[in-house]
């Protein structure tokens, strides 16, 4: 396997079925990435390490899951100098907003990229256009997606308007 470019990284292993679907996403567009449980709160040396070192093994992009308080994407990105997207993990009690509020409200100089509750999915999307911004090959990737998913939406509407009739 190539070198990974993207980490996808979790607080837990409950946050995996979620985070996979990162990892699909990736599959698809033949990005090398790794997968690691780096918890905020029990493995902070580790979280730490991981987040300040990645960029020197050629991680350009950081996927940062997580449930509840939700300190991982953000904390991920204060220590690391690449791209931190942050997918807030659904949680029984509030059913994921308390990840979501957390994610998304990061002071100035710790930005994180932040998608939908369980949008892992999207998060590896958003990844692949980080690279795809200074890699033709998988910018040309990205586009003929973005025709396919346009297509398939055409042609929706066109199933609709034949069941109108």
């Amino acid at each position: 396997m190539s070198k990974p470019v993207v980490g996808i990284i979790m607080g837990s292993d409950s946050d995996l079925p979620v985070m996979n679907q990162a990892a699909e996403i990736l599959d698809i567009f033949k990005i090398p990435y790794e997968v690691k449980i780096t918890s905020a709160h029990r493995t902070p040396d580790l979280m730490a390490s991981y987040s300040k070192n990645a960029y020197k093994r050629g991680i350009k992009v950081i996927i940062a899951g997580a449930g509840g308080s939700a300190h991982l994407p953000g904390m991920s990105a204060a220590y690391s100098p690449v791209p931190v997207i942050g997918v807030p993990v659904e949680t029984k009690a509030l059913k994921g907003l308390d990840s979501l509020l957390s994610i998304v409200q990061m002071p100035y100089g710790v930005p994180v990229a932040t998608v939908a509750i369980n949008n892992a999915k999207n998060a590896a999307l958003l990844a692949v256009e980080i690279i795809g911004a200074s890699d033709k090959k998988v910018l040309s990737k990205v586009i003929k997606f973005k025709k396919e998913i346009e297509k398939e939406s055409l042609g929706k509407n066109r199933k609709l308007r034949a069941n109108k009739k």
